[in-house]
């Protein structure tokens, strides 16, 4: 493998930073890269909202972060710089900052689907010269923006979740939701639309086990919902599993999900939560020196003695620690079935 010998950018100018951290924790969120530099080289230069790309290495033809600064921290004897991907034009300065937009009957995004839903709503926010849509795609399945239509002033991040909350691929024996994540084109941020990888059939990008290339692992136990509520297009149905709520306790959850339209749909998606739950209750937290090129959704596989815990998993999240002689990647991957963004879910301890 080739030494990982990353490179930091501004505006295109490599800077010589003595210490960096990139976190992108998934699910729609902002992207983010704090990194120092010595106050001799970058004390008196004007950085604010200036672009930042990271690269693994120099030689690299795309970076594995582009953003803008937001954040300046100067003191004696160096200069802390963070910077946001696009999706923190979405929320710049928390609530009371972030962009929005007021859909009206006369002014608004009815009819279209979800992909061309998105790319107008950027539009109308103003924001259309700062975010790309070139390759955003669209859902699987293709569902309308109209059912039911978004009205009165809203966020720009809420809307777009709110409208990927509701293209469900409910075609297999496990719910599936659509996810929207930042990739990079090599000159540019792009906003795209994936369906969420089938671990049973998608292509495993990357294999760790225990002895060649994870430095730690953590497990977590995750709750299994043995009692689902799914509330469906005015009707409901709920699944309860007996035998496993006198193994694993009463674990409720409660779901809803527009898509269903009678009692029996709603059950059986029900069911199909329980199962995909019960099968893929464990969550992983790896620290290697490999993954940097991992991305939210790749599938990677897990290689360990005990086989409850081999298999493969999506990636969710990735976090890179490096300095001028040190680099960690560490991955939070899951076989964790979809957390549907329309769901308003709660368990009881």
């Amino acid at each position: 493998m080739n030494e990982i010998i990353p490179e930091i950018r501004i505006e295109g100018r490599v800077v010589p930073f003595t210490r960096g951290a990139y976190t992108n924790t998934g699910g729609f969120t902002a992207a983010t890269l704090e990194f120092t530099l010595p106050s001799t080289y970058g004390g008196f230069k004007k950085y604010w909202n200036k672009e930042v790309t990271l690269y693994a290495n120099k030689h690299d033809n795309k970076p594995i972060f582009r953003g803008f600064v937001k954040r300046i921290k100067e003191d004696f004897n160096d200069i802390t710089l963070y910077a946001q991907d696009v999706i923190g034009y979405m929320v710049l300065g928390g609530d009371s900052q972030k962009a929005v937009i007021s859909l009206t009957d006369k002014e608004n995004i009815d009819g279209l689907t979800v992909g061309n839903a998105v790319r107008k709503a950027i539009k109308l926010a103003n924001l259309d010269t700062k975010i790309n849509t070139d390759y955003i795609g669209d859902t699987t399945p293709l569902v309308s923006s109209s059912q039911p239509p978004l009205r009165g002033t809203l966020g720009l991040k809420d809307i777009i979740e709110q409208l990927m909350g509701r293209a469900i691929d409910n075609t297999g024996s496990i719910p599936r939701n659509n996810i929207i994540k930042v990739i990079d084109n090599g000159s540019a941020s792009q906003l795209s639309i994936e369906l969420e990888e089938d671990l049973d059939s998608a292509d495993v990008k990357f294999v760790f086990d225990e002895y060649s290339n994870i430095n730690d692992l953590r497990i977590i136990n995750k709750k299994v919902p043995t009692i689902v509520l799914v509330n469906g297009d005015g009707v409901s149905g709920k699944f309860e599993h007996e035998s496993a709520i006198d193994a694993l306790d009463r674990n409720f959850l409660e779901v809803s999900n527009n898509n269903l339209k009678s009692p029996a749909e709603c059950r059986d998606f029900a069911q199909k939560i329980f199962r995909a739950n019960l099968t893929t209750q464990y969550e992983y937290s790896i620290s290697s020196p490999n993954g940097v090129y991992l991305m939210e959704n790749d599938v990677i596989r897990v290689e360990t003695e005990d086989p409850r815990f081999s298999g493969n998993y999506r990636v969710r999240g990735k976090k890179i620690a490096f300095g001028t002689n040190s680099f960690t990647v560490g991955l939070n991957i899951n076989k964790k079935p979809p957390t549907l963004t329309e769901f308003i879910s709660r368990q009881d301890n």
